[in-house]
Order: C-alpha cells, then structure tokens, then sequence
C-alpha cells in the first residue's frame, strides 16, 4: 500500500482530495441537517411514551432540549481536535466517529419500535442524541481543517473559494434533507424519519475512506503538538481569537433557533407558499437554499465591488454580518406581536428573515472559519477549529438552553412570553455587534500556512 501523502504537492492546481471530502460532506450534512430539522417538532408533537402515550413537551421544553443537544453537538470537538492534533491525526479521527455517528441514528431510529419494560423513549431519545453529538462533534473541527491542510503555499488563493464551495456542499445536503425528513416524520413516522439520514452518514463514511489515498495527511504532533500549544504563538493565536469566539457566541445563539423557535412559531402561520402548504419544519430549507444563491453571489459580485470601495477585511465582513444579524431576528419579534393580535401572518415574513439572516451567515460563519484557520499555528488547525465551535456555537447553544430552562414558570407559563423572547434575543445582538465594532480597530494577528517554513 502506498503510503499517505503528508505534504501539499507544489502546484498551482485544485488538490486532489477535495471532491471526496466535499462529497462526504454533503452526505454527512444530510444526515445531521435532516435528524436536527424535525427535532423540536417530534419533541412537542409526536414523542410517546414506552406505552405508546403521548409524551409530548411544552414549547420551552422542546427549544431547551435542543439547544442542549446543539451544545453537546459544539462541545465534542474539543476532544476530537486534541486526539486530531496530538494522537491519531484528522483522517482517523473522522472515520472513528463516524461509526459512533451511525450508531446515534440508528438508536433514533428504534423511537418507533415497541419497548415497553425495556426503555423509555426519553432515555432513548437522549441516548441517541449523545452518540450524535460526539460523533458530529469529532468530525466538525477535522473536516475543515483537513481542507486546509491540502493546499500549499502556490495554491492558497484557492482556498477561500473552495471553502466557500465547501460550505456550499453542506447546504445542498441540508436542503435535500429538510425537505425530505419532515415528510418522512409525517407520512413514515420517526424511524424512517431517523433512519434514512442514518444511511446517508453510512454513504458518507465509505466516501471518505474511498479517497484516503487522495488527501494530504498531516501527521499528529505527538508531544510537539502540547509543545507548540504554548509557544508564544501558540498563546499568542489562542488569546487574540478568544474575543472573537466570544463575540460570535451570539450570532450563533439567534441563528440555531431557526430550528427550535422559528419552527414552532410557522405553527401559527399561514405558510402557503406558491399555492403550497409547506410544513413547519420544512422551512429551514430556505436557508441551505440561499447559501447556495448567495456564495457566488458575495463571491464573484458584492465582495468584489465592495473591495473597490473599500478594504474588506475579515473583521469588516464579520462586523456587518453582525449588524445584519439584528434586523433578521427583529423581524420573527414584529411577526410574533401579530400573531399576539390574533392574526395569522404570512410565512413570506419568516422567509423575509431567512433572506437577511442567511446574508449574515455568509459575512459571518464562512468567514470567521476561514480566518481562525489561518491565524492557527500549523499544528494547532484542529484545536483552532475546536475552540471555535466550543466557545461561540457551543456556549451560545448552553446559552440559548439556560434561558429557555429560567423562563419556565411551573404554571406551564414563560417569563418572557410571546414577542417579549425575540426582542430580549434582538438587543442582545444589537449590543454584541457594537461591542465588536469597536474591539475589532484594535485585532492583531498573525498568518500560518501549511507548507510555508515561516508565517506570513
């Protein structure tokens, strides 16, 4: 067997390895994207007991255990990038947890058998939520690093687009997904609705180890890997991009209640779109649909011609995505004090959110995953990658969680009902992208490239 490369190759040209692992993407996406799409719905509307009773959760129940699940999602990477960079390396770490990743779907999958004295839904629920979420969790911070890892210093250029084209891989399998598993859940019920993504991850991980022999394998550090951890560039990465994560924390905490908050209030909704009524948790399609709209759109029209007006650095691009971010969560508020009213709004204002939330993720997600990789020392990309989605993502999930478990009244009432949820969520962002504003004029970092001997 030939053995794995361990450099980038010197060209110019596209890496070979990036079609297998954007094609695992895809795959791998459709299978979280669906699972985590029909979440919150089965929790509050189709969850039984070992009985076959309903068991069903209260609104704020099933938003909290969702996010609790997103935090878990966005806690495991941590560990998979500390076995990435110190033991195993990226490629093994993927494969590993993947298996544990089909595992999860297929204990999701057994909601639907009878298991009266054997164990509870809930337990199951949980159980399968748990494999899930380590298995997701391991991969996130490997994936996207191993992109990086393939290019060198005469291909870099490329790599910005091929990480935008990258995120575009995820979102087609996400919309595919959100499409397809909602109907699942209504027509099939919650073990085909589990199930099939399950199969797709199982797609997913053959698609990946198929093209072992295509990608650059950057070896572990071993010891090295805690040694450069805190070498003075080590510190000096983790220190300048602790604001950062910490400032995207709330980004993230208004943009994952798309699939907790922003379903259950389509309930309420007229949601006839093109003479078609949609389901509830369908229309988080709309965001995977625009992502792939707008990544050539920012790519090849808006940043270039904003870039003649001005210098749009990362920082800038993160900033006004952050002030985006304010009116797209305003809108879901204003929809609420109608349906408040009695009215039943149209979906079209959900989906006028979706537009302008999507734009900030484009300015916002993309671009912070590319910035923190390159401001990561070479051996510290996955720990990078990590911290990034423990402490924004994560912590905005455990966020989001916390304040869903304090509103609870034991009355079955919430202390921050109807609008008043939105608007506390809405000036949180407002007074997170102030702040931003102002710690970015004062940012300095440095570039680290693989295969170049000295940073840029």
């Amino acid at each position: 067997m030939a053995p794995y490369r361990t450099q980038p190759v010197d060209s110019t040209a596209l890496p070979t390895g990036i079609p297998y692992i954007i094609g695992n993407e895809a795959a791998e996406r459709f299978s979280y994207y669906g699972m985590k799409c029909i979440l919150t719905i089965f929790m509050s509307k189709y969850l039984l007991d070992a009985a076959g009773n309903p068991d069903t959760m209260s609104e704020a129940e099933a938003r909290e255990w969702t996010h609790w699940f997103g935090m878990a999602v966005y806690f495991f990477p941590i560990l998979g990038a500390i076995l990435a960079d110190w033991l195993l390396g990226k490629y093994r770490v993927i494969l590993s947890v993947s298996l544990v990743y089909c595992a999860g779907h297929l204990t999701l999958a057994f909601l639907d058998v009878p298991l009266d004295g054997v164990i509870q839904p809930r337990t199951l629920l949980a159980l399968g939520l748990v494999l899930i979420a380590i298995g997701s969790g391991g991969i996130k911070p490997c994936v996207t690093a191993h992109v990086g890892d393939q290019f060198g210093k005469r291909n870099q250029d490329l790599l910005s687009r091929v990480i935008a084209w990258f995120y575009f891989s995820i979102n087609l399998g996400a919309t595919t997904s959100t499409l397809l598993t909602p109907w699942l859940l209504v027509h099939y019920g919650a073990g085909w609705a589990f199930g099939i993504p399950g199969i797709l991850m199982a797609i997913a991980t053959f698609l990946f180890w198929w093209g072992r022999h295509t990608f650059v394998h950057i070896p572990p550090g071993g010891r090295q890997f805690f040694v450069e951890t805190f070498t003075p560039d080590g510190r000096r990465a983790l220190l300048n991009l602790l604001p950062l994560f910490l400032f995207v924390l709330m980004f993230w905490a208004l943009f994952d209640q798309t699939a907790s908050a922003w379903v259950l209030q389509a309930e309420s909704m007229d949601r006839t779109v093109f003479g078609q009524e949609l389901l509830s948790s369908q229309l988080q399609a709309a965001n995977p649909i625009l992502v792939m709209l707008f990544i050539p759109l920012f790519s090849y029209v808006i940043y270039p011609a904003a870039q003649r007006l001005v210098d749009l650095t990362p920082l800038r691009k993160i900033g006004v995505g952050m002030f985006l971010t304010v009116p797209a969560f305003a809108i879901p508020a204003w929809v609420e004090m109608r349906i408040q009213a009695g009215q039943t709004p149209s979906i079209w204002w959900q989906l006028l959110a979706y537009v302008v939330l999507t734009a900030a993720e484009i300015m916002v997600s993309i671009t912070s995953l590319e910035f923190a990789y390159t401001q990561a020392p070479k051996r510290m990309k996955s720990l990078i990658m990590a911290l990034y989605m423990l402490l924004s993502i994560s912590m905005a999930n455990l966020f989001v969680a916390m304040v869903n478990r304090y509103i609870q009244n034991e009355d079955g009432t919430e202390k921050l009902p109807g609008a008043s949820y939105y608007w506390f969520f809405t000036g949180a962002m407002l007074l997170t992208a102030v702040m931003f504003s102002i710690w970015s004029q004062f940012y300095r970092g440095r570039t680290f490239i693989q295969g170049e001997a000295e940073a840029d």
